[in-house]
């Protein structure tokens, strides 16, 4: 299996897993992972997931050149925008499809390219010390185009992700956490545990609430405050009325841990 799916309680561990060739996404690898993520989506056992790339030399390095460009030259012009408009994107998760469940990308080596685009699409970023980063597409004569140009301006500051995204060149894991595109840095062997200690911080609030939050912030973040600010109330509104929203409260009153069932 080129993608591996495993849970522990409520989380999914997705591990890229070709190592051979750093991880890098071929087709057959893209349909894993977007089915990897629809599997996680459509769980109602499943709260929020951690991404990571098996071996020790690569998250991902994006797509395989090779294979991926060979099928895509065998469209027309026509076809690749038509794709564009409704495919998933590299990785079932940078283009087209939402999520609204936590999704945490435990960064373990080479973070390139589409590699590096499918990392911003995730919601947290947590980097190895060894851990490279990169968007080199315009040195190959193309454009990032799995959300590079778009997610990282949001993430970093514009400067530096002109920089980044203009010259190509690469950065380390410490130079990401500094420019805010990476969370936290920890030792190699550290990596998964601290993103699955993290996971399973936010596993210990309610769902609804999560997946809610994460919504408003996502939806509202370049709609003007006013709407935003509206918006923000018709996604608690529901949250408000469910069990859950009355278990949080009653736990804290009875001195106890609360038992959220995402209803």
């Amino acid at each position: 299996m080129a993608v591996g799916f495993e849970t522990r309680g409520h989380i999914a561990i997705v591990t890229i897993d070709r190592p051979e060739a750093r991880n890098a996404i071929d087709p057959a690898t893209g349909e894993a992972l977007v089915d990897a993520w629809r599997r996680f989506r459509d769980s109602a056992d499943l709260r929020v997931a951690v991404l990571t790339g098996a071996g020790d030399e690569a998250f991902c390095a994006g797509a395989d050149l090779r294979s991926v460009g060979e099928f895509y030259r065998s469209l027309t012009p026509v076809e690749r925008l038509a794709r564009a408009e409704t495919e998933p994107g590299l990785g079932g998760l940078t283009r087209n499809v939402q999520v609204w469940k936590p999704v945490l990308a435990a960064v373990n080596g080479y973070c390139l390219a589409g590699g590096f685009e499918l990392a911003l699409a995730c919601d947290i970023r947590i980097a190895a010390e060894t851990a490279t980063f990169g968007l080199p597409e315009v040195g190959w004569g193309i454009v990032p185009g799995a959300g590079g140009t778009q997610r990282l301006p949001r993430i970093a500051p514009l400067g530096a992700a002109l920089e980044l995204i203009l010259a190509g060149e690469r950065i380390t894991a410490a130079e990401a956490h500094r420019l805010g595109i990476v969370n936290r840095v920890v030792p190699r062997s550290e990596l998964v545990p601290t993103a699955l200690a993290m996971a399973e911080r936010i596993c210990r609030n309610g769902p609804l609430a999560v997946q809610a939050a994460k919504q408003a912030v996502y939806r509202g973040l370049h709609l003007p405050l006013d709407e935003a600010l509206r918006l923000e109330q018709l996604l608690a509104e529901p949250v408000r009325q469910s069990e859950d929203a009355r278990e949080g409260p009653r736990a804290f009153l009875e001195k106890r841990a609360p038992v959220f069932r995402g209803r």
